[in-house]
Order: structure tokens, then C-alpha cells, then sequence
């Protein structure tokens, strides 16, 4: 099978020669500029001959022309981080107006897209990563996102319309710009971060939305789901055909997960403890695990989020040995 025959496959739940394998880890030294994401990201493929190609946009390049200020502090993930949020005042929640797409930071990274698209040797499919609207919010304002729900509600639910019609406008470019789907990550879909009504109104109405507004566009959509105590049924009724979550970390398991969702589960590595740690033995079975939990259909082995920088090449070995060595 080819790599797009293989993930369609997957997100089916139709027999594969394997199932697809991919990871993706940050690149904070050359992601400011198109031309050095895009190489790394070709470099990376190229090394590894993934089944997926995740663009490693910055984390925060969502938020670049809203006026947050990002930089590289050193997390061990590779993760930048705003250093001053655009949101300071409840009064700037005004000043969060519709974008251009195609101008700034944003279009900065469809150029980058743009580059993968044409630099990748063969079919194997391209997810463009756009965040939730509520997770751009809290990356705007930071902590005091969660006071203003409460105390300023109608001021936040006018910056997430604006935040909302610019994803909608920006999964269309990305679609037309080349990217066979979406890496749609929230990091607000925790009960640790969020009380499951908030959830129902300000994340689920406006994720909805820009994910329906993708509609036919795209092949692939996989929703990641950040951090543990997750609302899996809930953002798992959203229109995607992938799902990825800390599977090592929190409920509910792969196998159990696949009987609640009628699409793709994406996981199975534990990307902080055991890819990162080893030994070798370990990440070849927990590979092996995730992938008996499903029988091997309806699976892409993954982690259950961004690489860390320092997990050794060896154990990437090891998680690519095992699932290409898999016989249905």
C-alpha cells in the first residue's frame, strides 16, 4: 500500500498491510522563517519515511499577529511560548479582530506548507496544524482567560466569533494551499483546565464550526486532545476521523476508545516516559500493545503528543522497526 492508501485505510477501520506510524517533534531554532520549517520537516521525513508528515508549526504562531510576543525559552519540548499576551485587559478582548489569512505569521506558515507539499517524495499525506479556538483565546490572555469566562463572558465570546471566522477562512487556505487534512489540537478539552459546562459553551460551539467548515476538503482531520481527566466523548463527537490523546496517561484506552468512536485512534507511545526513557524492549512492546489493543485496524501508532527534543534516535528506531515489522 501506498502511505495515503494506508492512512485512508486506518481512518476506515479497513484492513492495512501495517498500520501507519508517525511522530513529530518541535523545531525552535529554524521555525521563524517558511523556508527552514519546511526543510526540517522534509529532513525529518526523509530520516524517518513516516506515514504522516505533521507540520511543526510553532505553537504560538496562531497568536504572532493578534500581538502576543513569542520566543523559545528552553522547554524540553520544543515548545515556544508567548512572553507577553496580547490580552491584558479585559477591555482588549475588543481588539481581537478578524485576520487575513494569507498575511503575517499565518501565511508565513502556509508558505511553509506550501514548501512540504512540493518537497515530499512520494503520496504520504500532509496535516496542517490549526489550534481551537478556545485554546488560541487562552494563548492570547493566558491565566486570566479563566476569570474573564466568568466575569466577562460576553467580552471573550466576541474575540472567539473573531478568532473563529479567521480558523474558518485559514483551514480553507491551508486545504488550498496543499495539505491533505488537520492536526486540530486543543488544549482546553481537560477537566483540569475546564469545567465540562464552560467546555459545552465557549470550546465546543466554535471548534465545531471551523472543523464543519473544512467539510469535504479535507481527507483527514485528527483532533488532538491535550492533557488528562479529557472530555473524550464529547470532543470525539466532533466532525474528525482521528482521534489522539495521552492514551499512556489517561482514560480511555485504545481499545476501549474504538468502541466509543467510529473513526481512527491515534497513540499508543508514551512519549515522556517510555520513547523517551527506553529501553529499546519497552517502546518495541508498548508498540506492540497498542497495536494488538486494536488488531491493527483503525490505528496509527503514535505519541500522545509532541516528541521531547532528546528522545534518542534509537528509540525512534525501535517504534518504526516495530510497527513496519507488524503482520495483520
Amino acid at each position: 500500500m501506498t502511505k495515503r492508501e494506508r492512512v485512508l485505510a486506518a481512518l476506515a477501520r479497513k484492513p492495512v498491510d501495517r498500520p501507519p506510524v508517525s511522530f513529530w517533534r518541535h523545531v525552535p531554532d529554524v521555525d521563524h522563517t517558511a523556508a527552514g520549517l519546511a526543510e526540517a520537516m522534509l529532513a525529518f521525513q526523509r530520516r524517518w519515511d513516516l506515514d504522516v508528515i505533521k507540520l511543526m508549526s510553532s505553537g504560538v504562531y496562531c497568536v504572532e499577529d493578534w500581538g502576543c510576543k513569542v520566543a523559545y525559552a528552553g522547554a524540553p519540548s520544543g515548545a515556544k511560548q508567548c512572553t507577553e499576551h496580547a490580552v491584558k485587559t479585559a477591555a482588549d478582548w475588543a481588539r481581537i479582530r478578524p485576520l487575513d489569512p494569507g498575511a503575517g505569521a499565518l501565511g508565513r506558515e502556509l508558505e511553509a506548507l506550501r514548501l512540504v507539499v512540493r518537497g515530499r517524495a512520494d503520496d504520504v499525506p500532509v496535516l496542517h496544524t490549526l489550534f481551537s479556538p478556545l485554546t488560541i483565546a487562552r494563548k492570547l490572555a493566558g491565566d486570566r482567560l479563566a476569570g474573564d469566562l466568568e466575569t466577562r463572558p460576553a467580552e471573550v465570546a466576541g474575540a472567539l466569533e473573531a478568532i473563529t471566522l479567521t480558523m474558518v477562512r485559514y483551514a480553507a487556505a491551508a486545504l488550498t494551499a496543499g495539505a491533505d487534512g488537520l492536526f486540530f489540537a486543543t488544549q482546553m478539552g481537560s477537566a483540569e483546565v475546564m469545567s465540562e459546562a464552560d467546555k459545552a459553551r465557549f470550546g465546543l460551539p466554535y471548534a465545531r464550526r471551523v472543523l464543519e467548515s473544512a467539510g469535504e476538503g479535507t481527507a483527514f482531520t485528527l483532533l488532538h486532545v491535550h492533557g488528562t481527566r479529557i472530555y473524550f466523548d464529547q470532543l470525539a463527537a466532533l466532525p474528525v476521523r482521528a482521534v489522539n490523546w495521552h492514551d499512556r496517561l489517561t482514560a480511555p484506552a485504545l481499545g476501549l476508545a474504538q468502541r466509543r468512536f467510529g473513526g481512527a485512534v491515534v497513540g499508543g507511545l508514551d512519549e515522556w516516559a517510555t520513547l523517551r526513557d527506553g529501553p529499546v524492549a519497552a517502546i518495541a512492546a508498548e508498540a506492540g500493545d497498542a497495536m494488538r489493543q486494536t488488531g491493527g485496524v483503525g490505528i496509527m501508532v503514535a505519541p500522545g503528543c509532541v516528541l521531547p527534543l532528546d528522545v534518542p534516535d534509537a528509540h525512534l528506531e525501535a517504534v518504526v522497526k516495530a510497527v513496519k515489522g507488524w503482520k495483520p
